[in-house]
């Protein structure tokens, strides 16, 4: 008989719990060191100014393990949210959207188009990567999953946006994580908030609200 996974305790009302999965062959058998989730881990740290904790799982580019990792973190583990990083392009071996999408309950495919549209202001090849963002929900608890690229800086220009050198680093196209706050308070999610110098959060005025008391 097999153990479920116990669920993190939550230190203060607003805490989010982000699980953090980079699929990764050679990675997950020790063949080179894992990047993508520290590189996760300490931009969270910079853009989170509200009370969160991680889960990280390094895992094989196999979709049924992809899918069950996903399956475990939202169903089990209670995440709000789920980070991947790895698997999105188009050789054989890069399932992760295929995964991700088979554990959807809703697909959110701007989360996708926006991280190809800043992509493409550094390579063409960005028109290669196949993330998707999805919302996987059970009877009592919603979570967003969002496939992000496998390099740190990519990572980090897709989550941020482009920065305007010349009008003091002004947001010239939008990150992705500026809408994510809000799609978690609308799937009945903990309240996100963010350092505005790393990553504005977008909130329709009716939505803002002062955080939970400790």
């Amino acid at each position: 008989m097999t153990t479920a996974t116990p669920k993190p305790p939550r230190q203060h009302p607003d805490e989010i719990v982000i699980g953090l999965v980079s699929i990764s062959d050679r990675a997950s058998t020790g063949v080179y060191e894992d990047k993508g989730i520290p590189a996760l881990q300490e931009w969270l740290g910079l853009a989170l100014s509200s009370p969160f904790q991680v889960v990280t799982r390094l895992i094989q580019d196999e979709a049924p393990t992809i899918s069950a990792t996903l399956i475990e973190l939202v169903d089990e583990v209670g995440c709000d949210l789920v980070l991947t990083t790895g698997g999105t392009g188009p050789s054989r071996r890069d399932v992760t959207p295929e995964a991700t999408l088979a554990v959807a309950t809703k697909e959110m495919p701007g989360f996708g188009e926006q991280m190809r549209q800043i992509s493409l202001n550094f390579v063409p090849t960005a028109i290669l990567s196949r993330q998707v963002a999805v919302i996987r929900e059970t009877a009592g608890h919603a979570a967003l999953i969002i496939n992000l690229p496998g390099q740190p800086k990519s990572i980090k220009e897709t989550l941020e946006g482009l920065r305007d050198a010349e009008t003091a680093g002004a947001v010239k196209v939008p990150g992705i994580f500026a809408a994510v706050p809000y799609c978690i308070d609308l799937i009945g999610g903990p309240y996100i908030e963010t350092n505005a110098d790393v990553v504005k959060t977008f909130r329709p005025k009716n939505a803002v609200r002062a955080p939970r008391p400790d």
